[in-house]
C-alpha cells in the first residue's frame, strides 16, 4: 500500500496545537515527531520534524487541503513550514523520538513508552503520552510553569490546576506532594488529565473534574474552539494555596477576582496564583487585572517571548481610585 506523507518542521510552541488543530480529522497517533535534522539545527529557528500520513487513493487530495487548510495559521505566523508531500511505500515509524525533557532543576518528561532504566534517579518522572489537549510539555508556557511549580510546591498543599489540559501540571503537583484539583472546561482535556494522571499513577492526589472556576463558566470554550455548554461552576472561597493557570491571558483577566476569593488568605502563608500561556505583548494587562483583585508580582520565568508569573496575595486588597 502506497501513503501520501505530509511533512513540516515546527517551533516548540507549534506541536500541541498541530495535535490540537488535528485531533477530529485525523489518528494523532499516525502523528510522528522527531527532532529537527538539518546540520545547522542548534542555529535553527525549527525544533522538530512532524510526519503524518494518508491513504493514497482518491480521497488523498481532499485530506491535504483540509489538513493544509487547518494548519495554515501555524504557517502564516511562522510556527511551522509549509507542508511538503511526498508518496512512500512505507511510514516513517521507527526514526528515533526524543524520549527524555529535562525541565527545570527537578523534573524530565518522558514518553509512556521509555524504559525505566533510561529515567533520571535524583529527577521526578513525568510520563506523558499523545493526546488532543494542550500541554505536551513541550510548549514553552508549560515548561515555565514547570520551573515556577518546582520552587514553590511544598507537601500537603491544597493546589488548583486551572485549565488543566493533558494533565502534565496536575501530575507534577501532585509529585511534589501537594493535593490536586485539575479544572477544565474541554472534555477532551479532561480525559487527557485523566489518562495521564493514571499513567503516572497518581490518582489519590488528584481529582479530576470538567468544569470552571466562577465566571469561567460565561466565557466558552477557553481554547477558542467550539462553544461549551452545562460546565458546572465551582465556587471556591479560602479553599487553595496555590492556583496555578496555564491558559490564555482574556481567561487571567476575566477570572482575577475569582482567583483571589479561591485562594486562601493567612498572614503566615497568603495564597499563590502562577499564572502563564501568554506572551509579553499581553503581560502588562494580565498583571494589571491581577494586581486591581489583590495579588502582587513575586516572581517571574521567560522564555523568548512567553513568560510565567507567580503572584501573591495581598492580605487587605487594595482601594483604587474610581474611574470617571
Amino acid at each position: 500500500m502506497s501513503w501520501l506523507e505530509l511533512s513540516l518542521d515546527t517551533t516548540h510552541e507549534a506541536v500541541d496545537w498541530v495535535y490540537t488543530l488535528l485531533s477530529e480529522t485525523i489518528d494523532i497517533n499516525d502523528v510522528y515527531i522527531t527532532e529537527y535534522a538539518e546540520s545547522d539545527a542548534a542555529n535553527s529557528h525549527w525544533t522538530f520534524t512532524m510526519r503524518l500520513y494518508l491513504p493514497y487513493d482518491i480521497s488523498a487530495r481532499t485530506g491535504v487541503e483540509k489538513i493544509t487548510s487547518l494548519l495554515s495559521p501555524l504557517h502564516r505566523t511562522g510556527m511551522t513550514t509549509a507542508i511538503q508531500t511526498n508518496v512512500v511505500e512505507k511510514k516513517i515509524t521507527d526514526a528515533p523520538q526524543p524520549r527524555l525533557y529535562p525541565i527545570g532543576e527537578r523534573f524530565i518528561i518522558v514518553n509512556s513508552d521509555t524504559p525505566a532504566e533510561s529515567e533520571i534517579a535524583d529527577k521526578i518522572t513525568l510520563k506523558l503520552q499523545k493526546t488532543l489537549a494542550f500541554g505536551s510539555g513541550l510548549h514553552p508556557a508549560t515548561i515555565l510553569s514547570l520551573r515556577l511549580l518546582e520552587r514553590y510546591i511544598v507537601p500537603n498543599m491544597q493546589v488548583l490546576d486551572f485549565g488543566s489540559g493533558s494533565g502534565i501540571l496536575s501530575v507534577a503537583i501532585a509529585k511534589l506532594g501537594a493535593n490536586v484539583l485539575a479544572l477544565d472546561n474541554d472534555h477532551v482535556a479532561v480525559q487527557a488529565t485523566q489518562q495521564t494522571v493514571s499513567l503516572n499513577n497518581v490518582e489519590p492526589q488528584v481529582k479530576v473534574m470538567q468544569g470552571s472556576l466562577g465566571c469561567g463558566s460565561n466565557l466558552g470554550h477557553w481554547m477558542g474552539g467550539n462553544t461549551v455548554n452545562n460546565v458546572p461552576q465551582i465556587e471556591a472561597e479560602d479553599t487553595f494555596d496555590v492556583i496555578v493557570a496555564n491558559i490564555f491571558s482574556r481567561v487571567h483577566i476575566a477570572l482575577a477576582d475569582d482567583f483571589r476569593r479561591a485562594l486562601r488568605h493567612h498572614q503566615a502563608q497568603p495564597g499563590l496564583l502562577i499564572t502563564a500561556g501568554f506572551t509579553t505583548d499581553h503581560e502588562e494587562s494580565v498583571t494589571t487585572a491581577l494586581t486591581e483583585a489583590g495579588f502582587e508580582v513575586i516572581d517571574c520565568e521567560r522564555l523568548n517571548e512567553w513568560v510565567a508569573l507567580a503572584h501573591r496575595c495581598q492580605l487587605k486588597k487594595p482601594d483604587f481610585p474610581q474611574h470617571i
